[in-house]
């Protein structure tokens, strides 16, 4: 088994195609194929499953994949590493940010560490909370912002932020009387709802809140998209219950919108910042984890993040 073999059975799979994977690799479609026989009879397993659809990985081959990866990127940063020049930050450094966040965080700190680590190339994936808490359970990032503060054991985590929850909804809708700055947890249920899921967390931030008060909330649809979700809102299928990052939102900026506050509950998610354990985090990768924190503060001080406030350390 060669580093050869394993990039190219990791393009395999996240190309669910050997010709796709041959169109990205560059590598002839027979070559890739010899190669993947090579390194099944090398594991003694069959390592995908293939039809005419395409190519899955089987049980043992997805448990390959996903130490593979590791090992290509721990390789990679090792190669930047070694290469970087006395006193200069390089290599790429891995973030995982929710949608809503990578809509307040996302650009200031693009724009933060291009500036200041021109060398440092940001890797931003946006995902769903608990598929990047998966990832960095599996060493795929170096950062990520996730909504729970005891993912895994063995990463480094701290308190970063809390934010409030607020029934989002167009500013002309009517469900809600036009002066009206909050709500109670009552009147939000009976809303016409879009929310997230039920495997969200924020959908079972929501769901636990009017649980503890006996009340069935009104969905009208459940989408994970954020971008699709906020656009239903605006549309006046329904309401719904967001931090206030889901207006920043590209294509939510520039519409009106209102935000109420639930004035008899305490309607709000904790933000934690996640790292690789010191020993496996690069320096590249703790100079983004400063410059995101910073940044965050710089936003909630500015006023350009609303609804957010730091946690104070215990």
């Amino acid at each position: 088994m060669d580093l050869r073999q394993l990039r190219y059975f990791a393009q395999i799979v996240e190309s669910g195609s050997l010709s796709k994977a041959s169109r990205q690799l560059y590598v002839a479609q027979p070559a890739l194929s010899q190669q993947v026989s090579k390194l099944e009879e090398e594991v003694g397993k069959p390592l995908l499953n293939r039809s005419s659809r395409g190519v899955a990985p089987t049980e043992n081959g997805l448990a390959l994949y996903h130490h593979a990866r590791f090992m290509l990127r721990q390789l990679d940063q090792a190669l930047s590493i070694a290469r970087q020049e006395s006193g200069a930050l390089q290599g790429m450094v891995s973030v995982g940010l929710p949608a809503t966040t990578v809509a307040a965080l996302g650009l200031p700190l693009v724009r933060r560490v291009r500036e200041r680590y021109p060398n440092v190339v940001l890797n931003v994936v946006e995902g769903m909370s608990g598929h990047l808490g998966q990832m960095m359970r599996l060493g795929q990032l170096d950062l990520a912002v996730l909504f729970a503060g005891d993912v895994a054991q063995d990463l480094s985590v701290e308190p970063l932020l809390e934010e409030e929850l607020f029934v989002i909804l167009p500013k002309a809708s009517a469900l809600v009387a036009p002066r009206r700055t909050s709500i109670s947890i009552e009147e939000a249920a009976a809303l016409p709802l879009i929310l997230p899921t039920s495997t969200h967390g924020l959908r079972r931030r929501i769901a636990a809140e009017f649980e503890q008060r006996s009340l069935a909330a009104r969905i009208v649809a459940e989408i994970d998209s954020l971008s699709l979700l906020m656009n239903c809102v605006h549309d006046g299928m329904g309401a719904t219950i967001k931090p206030m990052a889901a207006v920043y939102l590209q294509g939510a900026r520039g519409r009106q919108w209102r935000a109420l506050s639930v004035s008899d509950a305490r309607m709000s998610r904790r933000n934690y910042l996640y790292s690789l354990p010191p020993q496996r985090l690069s320096a590249a990768a703790a100079a983004v984890a400063t410059e995101l924190k910073d940044t965050a503060l710089a936003l909630m001080d500015s006023g350009a993040w609303t609804g957010v406030t730091e946690i104070s350390p215990p």
